[in-house]
Formats: C-alpha cells, sequence, structure tokens
C-alpha cells in the first residue's frame, strides 16, 4: 500500500504547467482484474489517484472531471470457454467500460481510463471508437496483447484484446461467451505497437500476416525514440489527422523502472523514452483517449518499487495531457 509521501510530487522533481491548457478531461477507475491471475491490479486506479494525478490536472487548469470508479462483478458458475478463462466477467465488465467511456466522450472530454488490467481495452478502444470511426491506435507494451482464442497459451484476455479489436480477425475470433455486444472496430492499419520484446509465436504469425507496424524495443535503442515516434506519426496520423487512443500498458517500460506490475520484461523503455512517446503525442492536439493499465501496487516488494511504477504511469498521462514539464 502507498503511504502518504507518495503523493508529493516535488519529491520527483516534478514542475506543473499552469497556465496555457484549458483541456476537458475525464478521468474513469477501472480496476478489472479478471483478465489475469492477479487480483493487486484492482488497487491501479486508487493508487493513480493518490500520486497526485488530479491535483496535478486541477492546478494546471484543465476542466476535470472525476467519473469514479466501475464496478465490477463476478459472473456466477463463469467456466471457461475452451481455454478462455472467465469469458463472461471480462465480457461483461468490458462492456461497461465501454459504455462509460461512450458517456465521457459525449460529454466532450479526453477519456483518461485507470487499469485494471490490459484487457479493459476492449471497452475502452470500442467505446472510443463508437464516437470516433477513424481512431487509430498507439499501443505501448512489452506484450502484443493479439492472441485469439486458439493461440493463447494462458488463456487469459489481458494477453488477447487486440485480436477482439481488429476486423480482420473477426471471422477467426469463436462466439465467446460474454461478448456478444462487441463488433470489431479497427484495421490492421490503425494500430502501431512500440516496445515489444515478448510476443508468443501464434501473436508473431498474426502481426506478420496482417502486416500491423510495430517497434521493437531494440528498435528503438538502434533507430532513437524521436525516429520510432516520426515513423508512427508518418503512417498513423500526420498525413490524415485521426483521433489516438493511447494504450499504455505499464510494463511497457523496464522492470528497474516500473517492477510493480504483472508480468515485467527486461529490456523495456527508461522514463525519457516513454514520457517522449507521451509528449509526441500530446503535440498532434488529436488525443482522444489514453489507457494506463497493470500498475500493481501489491507486486512491489518494497514502498519504493511500487511508488515508482504508478508514479511513472502517472506522469505518462500527465505528459500526454501536457500538464507535465520535467
Amino acid at each position: 500500500m502507498l503511504s502518504g509521501k507518495s503523493l508529493v510530487l516535488l519529491n520527483c522533481g516534478v514542475r506543473m504547467i499552469n497556465r496555457r491548457f484549458k483541456h476537458k478531461i475525464g478521468i474513469l477507475g477501472a480496476p478489472l482484474s479478471r483478465g489475469q491471475g492477479n487480483d493487486g491490479v484492482r488497487m491501479g486506479p486508487d493508487a493513480l489517484r493518490k500520486s497526485g494525478l488530479l491535483t496535478a490536472l486541477q492546478t494546471g487548469g484543465c476542466n476535470l472531471k472525476d467519473y469514479g470508479d466501475l464496478k465490477f462483478e463476478d459472473v456466477p458458475k463463469d467456466e471457461p470457454f475452451r481455454t478462455i478463462k472467465r469469458p463472461r466477467t471480462v465480457g461483461k465488465a468490458n462492456e461497461k467500460v465501454s459504455q462509460a467511456v461512450k458517456k465521457v466522450k459525449a460529454d466532450g472530454r479526453i477519456c483518461v481510463i485507470l487499469g485494471g488490467d490490459h484487457s479493459l481495452a476492449i471497452g475502452s478502444i470500442s467505446g472510443d471508437a463508437a464516437f470516433h470511426s477513424n481512431l487509430c491506435v498507439v499501443w505501448v507494451d512489452a506484450h502484443a496483447d493479439i492472441n485469439m482464442p486458439s493461440t493463447t497459451p494462458s488463456g487469459n484476455l489481458h494477453g488477447q484484446p487486440v485480436s477482439f479489436l481488429i476486423k480482420e480477425l473477426k471471422t477467426e475470433i469463436p462466439a465467446v461467451p460474454g461478448f456478444s455486444w462487441l463488433k470489431p472496430c479497427l484495421s490492421a492499419k490503425d494500430i502501431v505497437y512500440i516496445g515489444l520484446r515478448e510476443v508468443d509465436p501464434g501473436e508473431k504469425d498474426i502481426i506478420n500476416r496482417l502486416g500491423i507496424k510495430f517497434f521493437l524495443a531494440k528498435d528503438i535503442n538502434h533507430m532513437g525514440i524521436e525516429k520510432v515516434m516520426e515513423m508512427t506519426s508518418d503512417y498513423l496520423y500526420s498525413r490524415i489527422k485521426k483521433p489516438i487512443h493511447l494504450s499504455f500498458d505499464i510494463d511497457g517500460f523496464d522492470p528497474i523502472l516500473a517492477p510493480a506490475t504483472g508480468t515485467p520484461v527486461k529490456g523495456g523503455l527508461t522514463y525519457e523514452q516513454g514520457i517522449f512517446v507521451a509528449s509526441e503525442i500530446h503535440k498532434t492536439g488529436l488525443l482522444s483517449a489514453i489507457d494506463l493499465v497493470e500498475v500493481n501496487p501489491s507486486l512491489g516488494k518494497t514502498e519504493e518499487e511500487a511508488t515508482s511504477t504508478v508514479n511513472s504511469g502517472r506522469d505518462v498521462i500527465l505528459k500526454a495531457l501536457g500538464y507535465l514539464e520535467k
């Protein structure tokens, strides 16, 4: 559990921009944990709020509305579908996330979704896409999360959200209980992965077959994050302006920086690289929504590990919104 001292932004050398930006922002907590096996990820939204996130935004002068945390319930007798674990519970939860995101967008706000595990992106992106038919997605993650029910080695739905959203995979996704409400909303050309370094064989096949654009962590180290973001911009949104959904898994960062997460993988983004991604997206003026997911304070071996993870996520959100200067 985080203590009060983790709330003090100045301890991290953070300076707020408090004059220029007057965004309308909606905060939505989605403490979904059933897409994987670590229950502590439900603590993510509360930890991010207590990190000073809302205070920083209010100090920055934005028009802020906190929609609170969604409430999720387990569906009784939620038996596996083939190898997929808790499909009805996760499907119902994502339907609720989708409806909530639609409401935030209808209110004219950038939607900030505080996770929760990454299965919630099924709901957050489908809700965002219902408002923006030309939505594109920047997916920052150590993992591709594009396994299908036929390829998943774990059965965990937090490793499958992209496959549920991609139109080209529609005929390959079976009628999973709990997801009858969902219609795929993205084409393979609408997404770019940044920071991949642990991709399952089935995912590699899907990515190559559909020609999905991706940058491995080693590509970032070789080319530089500046070039990666330039290429991402050219590919997704610079020539034809499209709303951007940033889906940022905290394990996109290296575990030295963000160890309190369920599936850390060595060799991830540095703080500067992650913040640069957020900064470049902010500069476009096209940001529609942000997922910040897989923060699990209970997995920090020390309070410092939990605090470092939470604060890294907080800073990504603030930078993407234009309220953080480092």
